[in-house]
């Protein structure tokens, strides 16, 4: 469910070890579409999540075509089912003047922390944008800065389809594992330092982020705008009514 209002500005506050800054926008992204989105359904039967359209191109498109906007230059995707019509629809990314590589995990996929892990030749040295490809979202990506901190967190309030949040913040707008108000709006800007250790097959994020928590590195940024997670026939026909609504809405 979106919730259209002012965005909320947040100060970053830290004690996280140094590392190093990243003041300008990240070059590259990675978008995660490997999984099955087997909650759709009928509707991901033939056809991969990310390419469901939203009006007039699919969700990985529209992502696409943000970070193109946003000044972002390579993008890295992670397939697995039925990745190949993923491949065959976006092609090397020359459309929107991006450049596209693939990150093939076979069956089954290695969820996101592992996904992750097996992209992170592909993504170099520095950090990146982490973007869901079944979100719905008007949130600005170049945005995004790390300062002292090793990753930010887009968060959102929590929708009423969600019994319980997955993170808090403090005051200072530094993640917090209690009380769990908002929901990780699947948009993020991750240092590769977060990763260092972690070996190669299935791993999930969630304790990455719990790690970074517990070391005060990971900073949120709340999200009052356009955003909803496309995970079942429900929420994917609320997505279009509410893109349609917000395309109308800037005419």
């Amino acid at each position: 469910m979106a919730q259209i209002a002012p965005g909320v500005q947040l100060i970053p506050q830290t004690t996280a070890a140094f590392r190093s800054p990243m003041s300008s926008r990240p070059a590259k992204a990675m978008i995660l579409a490997a999984g099955r989105g087997e909650r759709m359904r009928a509707l991901t039967s033939d056809r991969p999540k990310p390419l469901l359209e939203i009006g007039n191109e699919s969700l990985i498109e529209r992502h696409l075509r943000r970070l193109a906007e946003c000044g972002t230059t390579d993008v890295v995707i992670n397939l697995s089912y039925r990745g190949a019509q993923i491949r065959r629809r976006l092609g090397d990314g020359a459309r929107w003047n991006l450049n596209i590589e693939y990150s093939e995990e076979g069956e089954p996929p290695l969820e996101t922390g592992g996904g992750i892990v097996r992209a992170l030749p592909m993504l170099g040295g520095q950090p990146f944008l982490l973007i869901n490809a079944d979100v719905l979202t008007d949130f600005d990506f170049s945005s995004l800065r790390l300062d002292r901190e090793h990753g930010v967190l887009v968060l959102v309030p929590r929708p009423a389809w969600r019994e319980q949040g997955d993170f808090g913040l403090d005051g200072g707008s530094m993640v917090v594992a209690a009380p769990p108000s908002y929901v990780f709006a699947g948009v993020s800007m991750l240092d590769p330092v977060l990763f260092e250790g972690c070996g190669p097959g299935r791993r999930p994020l969630k304790p990455i982020l719990d790690a970074a928590i517990a070391r005060r590195s990971l900073r949120g940024e709340l999200h009052e705008g356009l955003w909803t997670d496309v995970g079942t026939p429900e929420r994917l026909r609320a997505a279009r009514r509410l893109a349609q609504a917000s395309a109308s809405s800037r005419r």
